[in-house]
């Protein structure tokens, strides 16, 4: 083979000896492999991976037992904590045999309401140890967006913070998890995790108990670890909830794993003994990703926080002061850094900074000159895309390559994707649907609760038969990369975030004054900024005070995130003859493109209500 572009015909042409090459160059830990690589391959859904074999996830990210850092944390200015790899054993251990004192088993669902710490690492370490069922929330979620996603998948143990740092400010998450809990009856046991405070009161939360005392009777020894099938759920995700409640993505131990080991050994090409950075939620599947870093021996460098508080250069100063070898953000990020004039190459030692990875959002051409000439001129700048749907990426580096000003650099090795026209042929040079053609290990297992896989199968499928349709607006470039245009669907990104719409709508239309109300994503100074638009009573005036409170409920029931950066009141909204409100159409308007399904619209003449509008030019 001479080169990348060999080596990704043959992942595709050769999958099951690329795959099971993968495994055996990344090392991935198993009880047994058995002798298949691939049964029914050629159906999506429906291929399965490995079928034979058994491994555990938590084995594999737990290789290390030395005295070199593990994690390595900061919470703003107000938290900092360094563990080793033997520490790091240690905790697990003692949290993973309380786990199962508590009845835990293979399977059930353990909850998180947790900032990106070291006590979330761990937590989810001793789940995957047992075969329990991870799912993670931050804590900036509201009581309604907690709700929407624990809710249906009963969870029979939480483990939740007492509050969280963000921006200088101190929250408080005690009111709000009594809430929640109050509407879980599946819970058996809430751990709390003291940070903002050393002995947080726990009287109004039910089957509360602190983490020291919940693991006070165990004393830290080997762990049991359980090799279940490649297929056992390890992490349930959620969809943006645009048209519901958040679709619940549930990814398989295996897939998860392999797909990561991938990406992060041969892609990002980390080593043994690297300090690796992401800014991320543990309500963002990049959290997941992190952590699955721990498999190629690395450190974890996590920050919880706010990005820019003091300013711009905290988590220069973070890269600088730990030796960060990968720093992992956001394109939204890497647009607000040029914009405040931070220049990290003029103020921080960053020698041994090798790559720098951005997603979330498109890249644009002026965020890669800015990487290079005020960061390092020498990195290797990795715009990557994929997405919680696949716990991992489509598209993204190559470390062998050259990086193109506005593009990704490559399909990912072992993913088939092309871009499709609307007539479903390929196409390069041309915009189009991201498409992947052939099964891949880190493809869910199904969606929670949808037992013949009707969900999942809607999701991705619909479109083209057989061929997983993403929902990205894409062009492939005639040397082989990838330039992303945004989401071809409705749901809302501001800074690189999937917000879906009926979250916000759950908010709006439970005041009296909204009759309705309609919310887009608005292309915006290189990012997407959200719009809301709103019909109120006869006779109402949408005025500063309504304004406000409808801001106010949307932060506090859902996240700071999805409040809209305007608002702005309209007498009608177009809907379908079936009388479903069509978001796209408004979009098209407001962003003065031409619309596709005009005639499909009961009141076409709505939308003249949208043109125009000296609201959204400023």
């Amino acid at each position: 083979m001479d080169g990348y572009d060999d080596l990704h015909r043959f992942s595709i042409s050769e999958r099951e000896k690329f795959w099971v090459s993968v495994k055996d160059f990344v090392g991935v830990i198993a009880e047994t492999w058995g002798d298949d690589v691939l049964v029914d391959g050629d159906r999506m859904p429906g291929a399965r991976w490995f079928p034979d074999a058994r491994l555990n996830f938590a084995e594999n990210l737990m290789r290390r037992r030395d005295d070199g850092d593990a994690l390595v944390f900061r919470g703003e200015d107000k938290a900092a904590a360094r563990m080793s790899f033997a520490e790091m054993h240690a905790a697990v251990s003692r949290l993973a045999q309380a786990f199962a004192a508590a009845g835990i088993e293979p399977g059930d669902r353990i909850g998180a309401y947790m900032p990106n710490m070291p006590e979330t690492i761990i937590a989810m370490l001793a789940a995957a140890s047992l075969g329990a069922v991870w799912s993670s929330c931050s804590p900036d979620f509201g009581i309604q967006g907690v709700l929407d996603r624990f809710g249906q998948i009963e969870p029979k143990l939480v483990v939740a913070v007492d509050g969280y740092h963000y921006n200088g400010k101190t929250h408080d998450c005690l009111e709000k998890l009594s809430a929640i809990l109050a509407e879980l009856p599946t819970v058996e046991h809430c751990i709390i995790v003291p940070y903002t405070r050393d002995a947080p009161p726990l009287d109004d939360i039910a089957n509360g108990i602190l983490i020291g005392d919940f693991v006070a009777d165990f004393e830290a020894g080997e762990i049991a670890f359980r090799r279940l099938p490649f297929n056992h759920p390890l992490y349930i995700l959620y969809s943006s909830g645009t048209t519901g409640v958040p679709k619940c993505i549930v990814h398989g131990a295996g897939g998860t794993l392999i797909q990561h080991m991938k990406e992060q050994i041969i892609h990002c090409d980390v080593k043994p003994g690297d300090r690796v950075f992401y800014f991320t939620t543990c309500g963002w599947m990049m959290w997941n990703w992190l952590a699955s870093m721990l498999s190629a021996q690395a450190t974890l460098l996590l920050y919880d926080g706010a990005p820019f508080y003091p300013d711009g250069n905290v988590l220069w100063d973070f890269a600088e002061a730990e030796g960060m070898t990968l720093f992992g953000t956001s394109a939204k990020f890497i647009d607000a850094l040029a914009k405040a004039g931070v220049r990290p190459i003029d103020t921080h030692d960053l020698g041994a900074l090798r790559l720098i990875t951005s997603t979330g959002s498109p890249l644009v051409p002026e965020g890669f000159d800015y990487v290079y000439e005020a960061v390092k001129q020498d990195v290797h700048l990795a715009s990557i895309a994929g997405g919680t749907d696949i716990i991992g990426c489509f598209v993204g580096g190559n470390p062998v390559g050259p990086v193109w000003r506005g593009e990704i650099q490559a399909p990912m090795l072992g993913m088939d994707i092309r871009v499709f026209d609307d007539d479903g042929k390929a196409v390069v040079g041309e915009k189009g649907e991201l498409v992947c053609t052939r099964a891949f290990p880190s493809m869910p297992i199904g969606f929670w609760n949808d037992p013949d896989d009707a969900k999942y199968r809607a999701a991705y499928f619909e479109r083209f038969d057989n061929v997983w349709c993403h929902g990205d607006y894409v062009e492939e470039t005639e040397h082989g990369g990838t330039i992303m245009f945004g989401r071809s669907d409705a749901t809302l990104n501001p800074g690189g975030v999937r917000i879906g719409t009926a979250e916000i709508y759950r908010q709006v239309e439970r005041f009296d004054e909204v009759v309705e109300g309609i919310v887009i994503g608005q292309e915006w100074d290189a990012d997407t900024r959200i719009v809301l638009f709103v019909v109120l009573r006869p006779g109402l005036t949408l005025d500063d005070d309504l304004e406000a409170k409808v801001r106010a409920r949307i932060r506090a029931n859902c996240s700071p995130r999805h409040v809209p950066a305007r608002i702005v009141q309209v007498t009608d909204i177009p809907r379908t003859k079936s009388g479903k409100i069509t978001e796209l159409a408004v979009r098209d308007v407001v962003h003065g493109r031409p619309i596709k399904n005009a005639e499909a619209l009961a009141n076409p003449e709505a939308l003249d209500l949208f043109k125009d509008l000296p609201a959204l030019g400023a």
